[in-house]
Parts: structure tokens; C-alpha cells; sequence
């Protein structure tokens, strides 16, 4: 039976792709995974990926107990957190400002939960891939499909993005949450 030949992306017209093992294919490689001065290249499947993934898993089972003060304390003290589709002003600094502000989503809530779908560790970098699932005592309920980056440093989390869609939320919350998030949380 005839290998099958290798299968490379298109090459645009009038460009050559770099035969593989040539300088100009070495040189390709090198541009798309530049590594900064100092720092190691993470290695797939390396110890820090699992203790990064295994921090961030002990994250989520923290938050999701509402144990808003102990999920401050996985945050260094310059540690950030923001929701994207919020103002870009909008970002919650150290443990204290973090946790003020999970509390402020979610304190009224009368249930909240996630199902994770992926999680992804390289280096110092964990993405998560979830739907949280939200209720209110009103009884409007709403699942919410999130991608949430975490970067970490010396085993504390330094940056907390949360990619969502606004209008999700907003068309399933009752004005009365609404009206409570935005009094804020400083």
C-alpha cells in the first residue's frame, strides 16, 4: 500500500513553499514560535503544564463553591480579572477587587454551575473552554458559553480574561440583577 504524501497548506501564487529541512523552512519555524530572551520554550505535556492545569481546575471547584475570599487567594497581588464584553476600564485588580466583584454576579444567584469542555495548559497559559449555567430565585435560568484564559506566575494567577457574549446574558437576566451589578463593586 502507497504512504500518503504529506499534506501542507496551500501556497499563495507566485510564493514557493520552503522545502522541509531547508534553511528558509527552518527560518518559517523559528518566526511562528518566537520564544522571549530568558525564557525556556514550553514543552508539550511538561510538570508546569499540569500544575498550571491542575491550579486552574482547583479554581473553578473553589469559585463554583462561591468561596469568592479563596478564589482571591489563588491571584497574585497584581492579579487581573475582567469579563471582555465590559467596558475596557472595567478590570478587577488583586484578590479584594476580584473577589468583590465574583461576589457582586453572583452572590444573588440561586444556583451556578459549569460544565468545562476543554481545557488547554501550555506553559504559563490555561484555557478553558465551559458553559456556566446560571439561575435566579425569580426563576430565569441561562447557560452562558465561556472561553476563559488564565495566565499564571509563581503559581498564582495573574490575568483572568473571560470571553462571553453580553446579549446572552442581559436577554435572560431580570432587570433587578441587572439594576444590583450596576451599582459595581468599589
Amino acid at each position: 500500500m502507497a504512504e500518503a504524501p504529506e499534506r501542507r497548506a496551500p501556497v499563495k501564487p507566485g510564493r514557493q513553499a520552503p522545502v522541509p529541512g531547508s534553511e528558509r523552512d527552518h527560518e518559517n519555524r523559528e518566526r511562528r514560535a518566537p520564544v522571549k530572551p530568558g525564557r525556556q520554550a514550553p514543552v508539550p505535556g511538561s510538570e508546569r503544564d499540569h500544575e498550571n492545569r491542575e491550579l486552574v481546575e482547583r479554581f473553578w471547584e473553589t469559585l463554583y463553591r462561591r468561596d469568592y475570599e479563596g478564589v482571591g487567594a489563588f491571584f497574585a497581588p497584581d492579579g487581573e480579572y475582567t469579563d471582555v464584553p465590559s467596558p475596557a476600564d472595567d478590570v478587577a485588580r488583586g484578590p479584594e477587587q476580584i473577589a468583590a466583584r465574583l461576589r457582586l454576579g453572583f452572590e444573588r444567584l440561586s444556583g451556578i454551575s459549569h460544565d468545562i469542555r476543554l481545557i488547554v495548559a501550555e506553559g504559563d497559559t490555561v484555557i478553558t473552554e465551559h458553559g456556566e449555567h446560571w439561575e435566579w430565585p425569580t426563576g430565569e435560568k441561562v447557560t452562558l458559553p465561556f472561553v476563559s484564559v488564565q495566565q499564571i506566575r509563581e503559581g498564582k494567577i495573574v490575568r483572568w480574561w473571560d470571553y462571553w457574549d453580553m446579549a446572552t446574558l442581559m436577554n435572560a437576566a431580570p432587570a433587578w440583577w441587572v439594576e444590583h451589578i450596576m451599582q459595581g463593586y468599589r
